[in-house]
């Protein structure tokens, strides 16, 4: 696996795009081992996900991206080439509710998330205990309005020291600044409790069984200045009735919150996900 290399572009649509990126990659002794294109017509965008082998190589990693990007700039293409060389590193935000938290530490430790997950930041000292069971770093960093600059710097800090490639918002109940998503642009998935764009904010489960909504869902979404209308990711959706109460529906959207959190992040780590014009494209 530390072979196996995901180039992933994005430019305006014409012919000859696919065979480009083909070309490259063989003359460079690369072997294709998966390769998903979409193409959208309305905004006239062409998106590539392509898996290939390094162990073949006749030039070395360098002389591969400079191939790849002579063919970007020739068609105006936006790119991204990762490599299993080393492993993501993922932070975790949380607050006080441990589900979505300790969905994804028991999905690491099986495997199914290839990440290493750095350290857990939290508003409160809650679950600490839960990163202990775990092993893994917890730093509380308290909050209130008048301290909220620098408690975001002390967190930038600490991900910078261990190196985070991705922030994970893991029922995290703060809103973060500008500043700081700007440090952090494309790399920080949030889980929103409701089917956006359906009951943005603050407790959508209770304005949903105020709505009497026969469906109530879980949004992942990158995070962004503007409060959760970044690049939605995944979502998913449980049926409910005039029978449920809120607190059954806070029950049934948990569930669904973990499961639609975890497989954002998995997608985000397999790189498989594109961002455009404030969306995404998900390759499967």
């Amino acid at each position: 696996m530390q072979d196996i290399a995901t180039l992933l572009v994005c430019c305006p649509d014409r012919k000859g795009l696919v065979a480009a990126l083909a070309q490259v990659l063989y003359g460079h002794g690369a072997n294709i081992l998966d390769a998903d294109q979409h193409t959208d017509p309305v905004a006239g965008q062409f998106f590539q996900r392509i898996k290939f082998d390094m162990s073949e190589l006749h030039t070395d990693r360098r002389s591969l991206e400079t191939g790849v990007a002579e063919v970007a700039e020739r068609f105006s293409m936006s790119w991204r080439l990762s490599d299993r060389l080393q492993r993501y590193k993922m932070a975790i935000f949380v607050s006080k509710y441990d589900h979505c938290l300790y969905d994804l530490l028991l999905r690491q430790k099986s495997g199914e998330l290839a990440t290493d997950i750095a350290l857990i930041i939290s508003n409160h000292a809650d679950l600490e205990p839960v990163a202990r069971q775990f092993d893994i770093p917890f730093h509380h960093l308290p909050i209130t309005k008048d301290t909220k600059a620098e408690q975001e710097a002390a967190a930038l800090a600490l991900l910078a020291r261990a190196d985070v490639d991705l922030v994970v918002l893991a029922r995290y109940m703060q809103i973060l600044s500008d500043d700081f998503l700007k440090a952090f642009t494309g790399q920080v998935i949030n889980i929103h409790h409701s089917f956006l764009p359906a009951f943005m904010g603050s407790k959508p489960y209770h304005r949903a069984f105020q709505r009497g909504v026969k469906l109530i869902g879980a949004t992942a979404h990158y995070a962004t200045a503007e409060l959760d209308e970044g690049p939605i990711i995944e979502q998913d959706v449980v049926r409910c009735s005039h029978r449920d109460s809120v607190e059954d529906l806070v029950r049934k959207g948990r569930d669904l919150e973990k499961v639609v959190l975890a497989r954002a992040v998995r997608w985000h780590l397999d790189d498989r996900v594109l961002v455009y014009d404030n969306k995404t494209v998900v390759f499967s």
